[in-house]
């Protein structure tokens, strides 16, 4: 029979945590989390840390490893038209100048002259006056800034005038000083160049995609809210190319056409399905077809749908030359932000690089028998910003268990099992639960715990996030079978050792549910 020993209580004080209607209060509270569970921790906080950079604890590295890989499964492996490559970080400084970020990649700042704060412009205007500035630029923050007499939020001060900042962090590359690249702002424009030499080596035709998984660097003029916005992040990108008369030609659409999005347009907010989106001509069929697959995933990683929406760019914040753009965003407890950016980039891109490049970069379309420059689909997904969001989506403080429990998709979980036995000083039952860690451990990353009561393991692996818990029992040993609990529900069932590790399995695959074992 499953054994009913309880788990201790305040393994964590979910008062110590600030937690209230089962999500974690704050951005703070959610960092202190991280830190105290080993997810993350502030970058070199032995020397003082430096904003905007982070590094990713034994857990929240197996965590955005798992995200990577669900990432990069659905999207890459898992289909026929889209490739993956690997670009450099650091790359030709004409790359950046074609793509514009050497002229145009900017945020506006300004400056406390009195204690030297430096922040961005339309981040403080939005603060203060509580209204969205996007698209508004220098001249525009001035005024605002100046009629409604905001000063430094430190001392109070007056400002200085707001001024452009570009983003990128520039590098010298070899011995001679003056020969200056830059650390890349984005994947992207790897993918670009690239191009060509995808195309013909992976033999794709249009349309196809090239997808690319890395670090990305912006010097952030005030990096915040914990891994929403720093300095030092990574991205998973997606650059699909479409023949330019075909890009409402998407047959794959046909799979999200019903699935129903909440959503802010530039005039009204409303529910509305993708094939309606389509329909009012708000996108693109392959723009559409982008933007609901990564919605629909969101959801399928357990993210509820009043937690989630697509806002339409206006047209005074689209880039030049992008025909359209949808965020995918969050509803966060301090507000609703972007996790995800789907833009249509039309020809843009590959355009500008055969300017610069002086190379002839269109492509062959068999189909058509034309020589045609492809219109570029991007979903562009920060691995960061989905990370916090599934966190704080997962996290649940749990009044009945008295602890924090971690309701994680089981593929994304950081930990899928942790074995041990009923009683930490039972040698024969430890021999059993080790043996069984070795097994599993050949395809899941798997714990042996055996310190503390049987309820503080629970407990432990609860907070983590891990979807089960294995125990080795008296009966474990004559009848040759074991314990298994659901993290979410602390249901328990028995199950054959034998059997286990296909069970494990099946569970985690959601091939078996386990009221069904």
């Amino acid at each position: 029979m499953p054994h009913s020993l309880n788990p201790t209580t305040n393994y964590i004080n979910p008062s110590s945590l600030g937690t209230t209607d089962n999500m974690a209060q704050d951005i703070e509270e959610m960092a202190s989390f991280c830190k105290k569970k080993g997810f993350v921790f502030p970058s070199a906080e032995i020397y003082g840390g430096i904003a905007g950079f982070y590094d990713y604890g034994p857990l929240g590295t197996e965590l955005k490893n798992n995200l990577i890989a669900a990432l990069w499964k659905r999207f890459v492996q898992q289909r026929d038209d889209v490739a993956g490559i690997d670009g450099s970080i650091i790359t030709h400084a004409s790359v950046w100048k074609a793509s514009g970020h050497v002229d145009c990649f900017e945020d506006v700042m300004v400056e406390c002259p009195k204690c030297k704060q430096r922040m961005r412009a339309d981040h403080l205007v939005e603060e203060k006056l509580k209204i969205s500035v996007e698209g508004v630029d220098a001249a525009g923050l001035n005024k605002l800034i100046t009629d409604n007499k905001i000063g430094c939020p430190q001392c109070k001060s007056p400002l200085t005038e707001a001024k452009k900042f570009n983003l990128m962090f520039d590098v010298n590359v070899g011995p001679v000083k003056g020969n200056t690249s830059y650390l890349r702002p984005e994947t992207a424009q790897l993918i670009f160049t690239n191009f060509k030499l995808v195309a013909e080596t992976s033999r794709l035709k249009l349309p196809f995609g090239i997808a690319q998984v890395g670090k990305a660097f912006r010097n952030e003029i005030s990096p915040r809210d914990f891994l929403f916005r720093t300095r030092e992040f990574e991205q998973f990108e997606i650059e699909f190319f479409v023949h330019p008369d075909r890009i409402d030609d998407c047959e794959m659409l046909k799979e999200n056409n019903s699935l129903m999005m909440n959503a802010k347009l530039e005039k009204e907010e409303c529910q509305m399905t993708v094939s309606e989106a389509v329909k009012k001509k708000l996108m693109s069929a392959w723009h559409a077809y982008w933007i609901s697959s990564f919605y629909r995933l969101f959801l399928e990683f357990g993210i509820p749908p009043e937690s989630l929406r697509i806002r339409q760019h206006h047209k005074d914040e689209l880039a030049h030359y992008a025909r359209a753009c949808f965020d995918i965003e969050y509803k966060f407890p301090f507000g609703w932000k972007e996790i995800h950016g789907c833009a249509d980039r039309k020809n843009f891109d590959i355009t500008q690089h055969s300017l610069h490049s002086k190379k002839d970069l269109s492509f062959f379309d068999e189909e058509t028998k034309q020589r045609v420059v492809p219109d570029v689909i991007e979903p562009s997904q920060g691995i960061g910003r989905a990370f916090l969001a599934l966190l704080f989506n997962a996290y649940n403080d749990d009044k009945e268990r008295e602890n924090v429990v971690l309701k994680l998709a089981p593929e994304l979980a950081p930990v899928k099992a942790a074995v041990f036995p009923l009683l930490s000083n039972n040698d024969e039952q430890g021999t059993m639960a080790k043996g069984i860690v070795a097994e599993l451990r050949k395809d899941h990353v798997v714990k042996y715990d055996r310190s503390g009561s049987i309820g503080r393991r629970y407990a432990r692996n609860d907070e983590i996030g891990t979807p089960y818990c294995i125990t080795v029992d008296f009966d474990s040993l004559t009848k040759k079978d074991v314990t298994i609990r659901d993290r979410d529900t602390t249901s328990q069932k028995r199950v054959k050792r034998a059997a286990l590790a296909d069970t494990l399995r099946k569970l985690l695959n959601k091939e078996l549910a386990f009221k069904d074992l």
